[in-house]
């Protein structure tokens, strides 16, 4: 099989940058996803110092016309995509409660974490195609279970203070599954993964895991067999409730 090629959103820093790291490891050629141009390149420069096969690509997920500048850019360099890894997310404000989240807050986060993934795996879906063995990873998180949240005494029963992040990513699972479904068919698998409550940025100081293990199961995802999962939800191997 020749060099996978991976796409990863959101991937200058944070977990995708460790992601794009774990993947460069296993001898992945992997295209850093960023929305500024110096960003990603600075981001592809460190890892290649470090023996990654690295380039980057600017896609700002909440902008069609810089997706589609991206899909068109890979398809010029590489002709297929083997590796999406949705990555790219806001957390929102935190409010007192759903109904005191405005509107244009529920849009800037469902921008970028629901329409933002869904039009980044449309303008991508033709490169995966021609790939022996597509695979898209969409990252969520616990606080999208419904399951979990309508459960007293779960672990995220009372995390309801960022609502707008808690639902976007409830819906990513949804699309994971629809997608799934559509593609069953296909030699691409479509699965939605938890990486964890992490040290990052994202999180404003807060985690319980460092970086490198919140991009495990991305890329455990990312690299599963031909008889491996989709349309699953999973952290770490264990399978999460929706």
């Amino acid at each position: 099989m020749s060099t996978r090629i991976a796409l990863i959103t959101g991937g200058n820093r944070g977990i995708g940058l460790e992601t794009a790291r774990q993947l460069g490891q296993q001898g992945v050629h992997v295209i850093v996803g960023a929305r500024g141009a110096a960003a990603g390149e600075q981001a592809a420069a460190t890892l290649k110092a470090e023996g990654v096969a690295a380039e980057s690509v600017v896609i700002d997920v909440a902008d069609s016309a810089s997706v589609h500048a991206a899909a068109a850019a890979i398809d010029a360099r590489h002709g297929r995509l083997d590796i999406l890894v949705n990555n790219a997310g806001v957390l929102g404000e935190m409010v007192a409660g759903p109904s005191a989240q405005t509107l244009a807050q529920w849009r800037e986060v469902f921008d970028t974490n629901l329409f933002g993934l869904i039009e980044v795996t449309q303008a991508m879906l033709p490169l995966l195609h021609r790939s022996d063995a597509g695979r898209i990873v969409n990252v969520s998180s616990v606080l999208g279970s419904i399951a979990l949240h309508g459960q007293p005494g779960s672990p995220i029963y009372e995390m309801k203070g960022i609502p707008a992040y808690n639902v976007s990513k409830s819906a990513v699972n949804a699309w994971t599954v629809q997608l799934a479904y559509e593609l069953k068919a296909s030699r691409i698998k479509v699965n939605t993964i938890h990486p964890g409550y992490v040290k990052t940025e994202m999180n404003r100081g807060g985690g319980e895991l460092e970086v490198p293990e919140g991009a495990r199961t991305s890329v455990a995802m990312a690299l599963i067999a031909d008889d491996g999962p989709s349309g699953s939800f999973t952290h770490l191997g264990e399978t999460l409730p929706w």
